[in-house]
């Protein structure tokens, strides 16, 4: 008999391997080196109700390569504008709290599984299961804090070369809950925070069982996703075209049986998550805590990262690889999921859950650029000499607090 896992999996397939990373024409490296310099010289971050302050360590660590990459495809390369969009971003996290919400906080709003990270498809993407039939609350700000805590964990757990996912919702009805779309309101500010401030962050969304009322749902929101995205929304079709069908939950066709079991799941899901998240940042911080770090750099996949080779850095030793999470007899994996249902570019796609699954619909890819998948960057060649013996950088200048630019998706 099969054993029934409980717990997420640590990592994809043998056999699941990113697409290839598309390298940036001339125009857009001049592009990103602009902005680059640009954010090197922020000191402040502009914010309301008293959280305006320096720049930390934390946010520097966020402001990757791949990040200001991300920024500028969904502004279709536009410098100035991708600019006011990730201060924008960097101003939404501190006041909206995202670095300060917990798993205590977020804990009942997963209690029967509404939304899971389990898997990956094959491409390497983290797979974040959405379950609108198992909505267990009623409409409130906890709903979408619970997707923007989701969202951060499965992107904690992306493997090197990978910054999208994917999206596999089901509209399966429950005997308690027969409407699993939510409130136009809900999804509207659900979709609102995937485009600005996750653009890109979008690989495949798989949605399956789509009643009538939902059917209705997503006509409705359709206007409101941005077209890159709506490509990538697959309706009914075999999920195992997309996802190794080990890897793949049996509730959506797969042969992977789990038991969502929340006082065993939780716990499990945030530990390897705080493994992983302290290693990418260790890492980092050996580097020499540089804005525009290599994201894979920071995951391991590459030993040079901006600065150049870590022992030319600091001596700071490697951080201690994440443990596994107690998994079946295979290698272990994992994912993501939101609150409210609906496409948004970045994070997720189609909108799912009654005040429990919203969709992330892409930002825009740039025009010239590849697949929005394959959308990182070759490694740099390593600097010359050690961090040591380079000039110090000229003072930053203090950034203005400018308006947080609208998103088109």
């Amino acid at each position: 008999m099969a054993t029934v896992l409980k717990v997420p999996l640590a990592s994809p397939t043998p056999d699941s391997q990113p697409k290839p990373q598309a390298a940036l024409t001339a125009d857009q490296q001049e592009k990103y080196n602009w902005l680059l310099e640009q954010v090197k010289n922020w000191k402040e971050v502009p914010a309301t109700e008293g959280k305006a302050g320096p720049i930390t360590d934390r946010e520097k660590f966020w402001l990757t390569r791949e990040c200001l990459l991300r920024f500028l495809r969904a502004t279709k390369w536009n410098q100035k504008e991708a600019e006011k969009r990730i201060l924008g971003t960097l101003t939404w996290r501190r006041e909206y709290g995202v670095e300060e919400l917990t798993a205590d906080h977020i804990s009942p709003e997963n209690e029967t599984g509404k939304q899971i990270i389990l898997g990956y498809d094959k491409e390497g993407r983290v797979c974040h299961y959405l379950n609108p039939g198992r909505q267990n609350t009623e409409a409130s700000p906890r709903q979408v804090q619970h997707l923007v805590f989701m969202l951060e964990r499965v992107i904690d757990l992306m493997p090197p070369q990978v910054e999208t996912l994917s999206l596999l919702i089901n509209f399966k009805s429950s005997k308690s809950r027969s409407n699993t779309a939510p409130g136009i309101g809900q999804a509207r500010e659900v979709l609102n925070i995937l485009q600005n401030h996750y653009p890109e962050r979008l690989g495949r969304a798989l949605i399956i069982n789509v009643p009538w009322i939902v059917n209705g749902f997503f006509k409705l929101i359709t206007p409101f996703i941005d077209p890159n995205t709506r490509e990538k929304l697959k309706f009914n079709e075999d999920m195992k075209k997309y996802v190794p069908a080990e890897q793949l939950w049996t509730e959506f066709n797969g042969s992977l049986e789990f038991d969502y079991d929340h006082a065993t799941y939780w716990p499990a899901l945030q530990k390897m998550c705080a493994e992983k998240r302290e290693a990418k940042y260790q890492r980092w911080v050996a580097g020499g805590q540089q804005i525009g770090e290599l994201e894979d750099f920071i995951t391991g996949h590459a030993q040079v990262g901006v600065a150049g080779p870590i022992a030319a850095v600091t001596s700071a030793p490697e951080p201690t690889p994440a443990a596994s999470a107690p998994a079946p007899a295979a290698e272990p994996e994992t994912v993501f999921a939101p609150e409210t249902a609906l496409a948004s570019e970045t994070a997720l796609a189609p909108p799912p859950v009654a005040a429990s699954v919203p969709v992330a619909t892409e930002a825009h890819n740039e025009a010239p650029a590849p697949a929005p998948d394959a959308a990182a960057i070759p490694e740099p060649t390593p600097a010359a000499a050690p961090v040591e013996e380079k000039k110090e950088e000229e003072k930053p200048k203090v950034v203005a607090a400018t308006e947080v630019g609208e998103t088109t998706a």
